[in-house]
């Protein structure tokens, strides 16, 4: 027969890793959705972010050298639990999926006066918020985020193969804001 305290600091023991494999089991699952990450770390374009998440906000994109010249609109989507965290704590939650999904253009000149609205889709960026590191290895994780950019005619394979050289660079400005250009998406401020 076990002494007591053996007993009592086995169950104890026990409890706390059942706990903490239950929670980590829940963040897995409920931060990595099968919608925008596999186990692996492959990221892909959600199915369902233009019914199921909130729209940031949206940018107009003059036509430069990036575009060649056309002019595009970006709007932005996030599940809305992260618009909710954001609101709480001034940043996206472990596991926040950002779309951008970007459009080609035509202005036209309308009643009130010259108009641009979106056409086409052009592609999609997409951005996943990682606090763990998850996926060290994977050049398509790292400061923090996971990053892709797909095509319009492909949403599962991006062709992004390296988030430093194809997507730190725009985002570096926004450092200070966890990468992210949070003051152009008034949904998070109520």
């Amino acid at each position: 027969m076990h002494p007591p305290f053996r007993s009592a600091q086995a169950i104890g023991l026990f409890l706390i890793l059942i706990t903490t494999a239950a929670a980590y089991a829940q963040t897995s699952i409920k931060v990595f959705a099968p919608t925008a990450v596999s186990t692996e770390g492959k990221i892909r374009v959600p199915e369902d972010f233009r019914s199921e998440y909130v729209m940031l906000g949206a940018w107009s994109v003059t036509g430069d050298v990036d575009t060649e010249g056309e002019i595009g609109q970006h709007i932005v989507y996030a599940p809305r639990s992260a618009v909710e965290g954001y609101r709480k704590t001034g940043a996206f939650p472990d596991g926040t999926i950002l779309v951008k999904e970007l459009f080609n253009s035509q202005t036209e000149e309308l009643t009130t006066g010259a108009a641009t609205s979106p056409t086409t889709v052009a592609g999609y960026f997409i951005m996943v918020r990682d606090e763990q590191d998850r996926f060290p290895e994977n050049p398509l994780w790292g400061d923090g985020w996971g990053w892709s950019f797909f095509t319009a005619d492909n949403k599962t394979e991006t062709i992004t193969e390296n988030y430093q050289d194809s997507c730190l660079g725009c985002h570096e400005p926004a450092r200070a804001s966890n990468l992210i250009y949070d003051y152009a998406y008034p949904v998070l401020r109520e």
